[in-house]
């Protein structure tokens, strides 16, 4: 059944909920990135993509794949990765503890449903994400990839290579989707390195170019299925998503400062204040 955006939202509130408290309860972490981008990631887990959280294989044949390369965003992934059943729920209580399938950056090697590539690197993802799009077309699987990255990341000259490769080589069953929050560790992204107009450049390397607010659940949905309707056309597909950096909680909103630093005690007990539990705790 489809969800309706209240469940959608409801969901999405407790996905905040479970990013505070992982990054909490380590002193670690990143939720500036991962609460901006939760409404787009509840979107995509529990409406947008084609998948099969009980039966996940590394192959992904049959089914939808994405790729987040933006790693370090990981708590928000392992939250609706658990939320829509890949794993317990439970298991988020070991985000960055030794031993752990939850690292700190999304990694293969402990075999943790739902993750098929290591990732956080900045940069890597598009390259990634375009050689499995490749990979469908010569399986005859006309199921889609999506991959995610952030605004910063557009700094790395390895997506731009991966672009001119996309567009010119008519990767048309690729939808990326880039967070531009206009944040990134060391500051403002136009403070560290402007990027300038990202719309033009993605046209001007042969993608067709959607933007849409990626913290109104309504919007998300309606952009991610015009997206849809625009794949197997000859261009690969670029979402420029506006998001605000620590979405839902308000002294974390805007600041590039929530980047890669956990709450405190009294912190945490704010944050949860404006976050409603929705479906229980872990």
């Amino acid at each position: 059944m489809t969800p309706t955006i209240d469940e959608l939202n409801s969901i999405a509130s407790q996905v905040r909920r479970d990013i505070v408290r992982m990054v909490h309860a380590v002193q670690s972490g990143h939720p500036g990135g991962s609460l901006g981008c939760t409404d787009y990631f509840t979107a995509m887990y529990f409406d947008i993509l084609k998948h099969t959280p009980k039966s996940f294989s590394m192959d992904g044949i049959g089914e939808d794949v994405f790729f987040l390369s933006n790693g370090h965003i990981s708590p928000v992934w392992y939250s609706v990765l658990a939320r829509s059943g890949y794993f317990e729920v439970k298991e988020l209580a070991t985000f960055r503890k030794i031993n752990s399938r939850l690292q700190g950056h999304p990694t293969t090697h402990e075999g943790l449903p739902g993750i098929r590539v290591a990732s956080g690197s900045l940069g890597q993802g598009l390259s990634v994400a375009i050689g499995a799009a490749l990979a469908k077309k010569l399986n005859n699987d006309s199921n889609l990839i999506y991959s995610l990255h952030g605004d910063g990341e557009m700094q790395e000259g390895q997506i731009w290579e991966a672009a001119m490769y996309a567009g010119g080589k008519k990767v048309d069953n690729l939808i990326s989707t880039i967070d531009y929050n206009g944040q990134q560790i060391d500051g403002s992204t136009d403070n560290v390195l402007p990027m300038g107009d990202l719309r033009d450049k993605w046209d001007a390397f042969g993608w067709k170019t959607l933007t849409m607010n990626g913290n109104n659940m309504e919007e998300i949905l309606s952009t991610m299925k015009e997206a849809k309707s625009l794949t197997g056309n000859g261009k690969p597909i670029m979402i420029l998503m506006t998001t605000t950096m620590g979405q839902g909680v308000d002294f974390m909103m805007g600041s590039h400062k929530w980047h890669g630093i956990a709450p405190n005690d009294e912190q945490l007990g704010i944050a949860l204040s404006q976050l409603k539990e929705t479906l229980g705790d872990y």
